[in-house]
């Protein structure tokens, strides 16, 4: 926002307003946010291509049961949300094979890998 800049700064400058502040809160929440609910999606990613519960934990600052915890949230909001939507038509989310193949991942020892192919 530049407020603490000198008056006399040698190069031009642009002041913010609380109008401004307001709006960097607000992106960074909405930023927060958007990254908070695919946090589960880029687990199962992650371990679906090699890595292992210690490296995700690492990754996310947390512990493996922590980042477990991350991936079961997220797979059975997904579950649910394909089964109320399955209804109305719309097949999103999570089928029951796919719900089931995310909580395999989650019974994988801290460091273990997927295997190939499974």
């Amino acid at each position: 926002m530049n407020r603490t800049l000198p008056e006399d700064f040698p190069d031009p400058v642009e002041r913010g307003d609380v109008g401004d502040v307001l709006a960097v809160l607000a992106l960074s929440e909405s930023i927060r946010r958007d990254l908070a609910a695919r946090c589960g999606g880029d687990i199962r990613e992650a371990i679906l291509l090699g890595a292992t519960w210690t490296e995700v934990a690492a990754a996310i600052d947390a512990t493996p049961d922590e980042a477990r915890a991350v991936l079961r949230d997220w797979t059975e909001r997904q579950h649910q949300l394909h089964q109320r939507e399955v209804e109305r038509g719309r097949p999103l989310g999570s089928d029951a094979d796919r719900h089931a193949s995310v909580l395999a991942l989650i019974e994988l020892a801290d460091d273990e890998q997927k295997a190939a192919g499974a």
